[in-house]
C-alpha cells in the first residue's frame, strides 16, 4: 500500500482579526484572490484570502474597502431582515396575518394559468427560506416575512413554489417555467437580497 502525502489543509478555520477597529472573520483557502462579505442580518465582516497571503497585504485590502463596508453594513440594519430578526412573537402573529390573507387569492389567480393545484397552505416564521413545497402532497409553506417586503415579492414566492408542482429542482426547466409565467422573476427575487 502506498503511503499517503501530507497535505495542508485547503481551508483553514475561520479566524477572528481587527483591522481599523472593524471586528473581521478571516478565512484562509486555497483560492487565488480574495473575497469580501458583509454579511446579513448583523453586518459581519467576512473575508477569504489565500492561504499564504500575508496579514498586511490582507489589512491595506479591508481598509481601502472602509466606506463600502459601513455602506453595506448600513444598509444590512435598515432592511427588513434586521427588522424580522429583532422581531417579538406579536409583530410575527401580524405578518402571518396579513401573509395569510393575500395568499390564497394569489394561489386561485396563478392555478388556472399555470395548471396547477396546490394542496394544504402553511405559514412559518423562517430565517433561511421563503418558501418550500412538498409536489408529492402539493403543501406549499410560505415565510410570513414576506410581509416586511413590497407585494410583488410575495407573488413572486407564490409563483416559484407553484412551479414547483411542475418541476422538483432549479434547473433549466424550472427556470424556462418561471421566464414564462412571470417574466420578471429575477427582478422580483433580488429586492428579497
Amino acid at each position: 500500500m502506498a503511503a499517503t502525502k501530507n497535505r495542508p489543509a485547503k481551508t483553514m478555520p475561520s479566524e477572528l482579526v481587527f483591522i481599523d477597529g472593524l471586528e473581521v472573520w478571516l478565512t484562509r483557502k486555497a483560492i487565488k484572490n480574495m473575497h469580501l462579505r458583509v454579511k446579513p442580518p448583523g453586518g459581519r465582516v467576512e473575508v477569504s484570502a489565500p492561504l499564504h497571503l500575508p496579514l498586511a497585504t490582507i489589512r491595506k485590502f479591508v481598509g481601502e474597502k472602509r466606506d463600502w463596508i459601513e455602506r453595506q453594513q448600513r444598509e444590512i440594519a435598515q432592511s427588513p431582515r434586521a427588522e424580522a430578526a429583532a422581531a417579538t412573537p406579536a409583530e410575527v402573529a401580524q405578518w402571518k396575518a396579513v401573509v395569510a390573507a393575500c395568499v390564497p387569492a394569489l394561489i386561485e389567480a396563478w392555478e388556472p394559468i399555470m395548471g396547477v393545484k396546490a394542496g394544504k397552505i402553511a405559514y412559518r416564521n423562517m430565517t433561511s427560506r421563503w418558501g418550500s413545497c412538498q409536489p408529492s402532497t402539493g403543501r406549499i409553506c410560505i415565510n410570513v416575512r414576506l410581509a416586511l417586503y413590497p407585494p410583488e415579492c410575495l407573488e413572486y414566492v407564490v409563483v416559484h413554489e407553484l412551479c414547483h408542482l411542475l418541476e422538483r429542482g432549479h434547473g433549466p426547466r424550472f427556470h424556462a417555467l418561471m421566464d414564462t409565467f412571470m417574466p420578471d422573476w429575477k427582478e422580483r427575487r433580488a429586492k428579497l437580497r
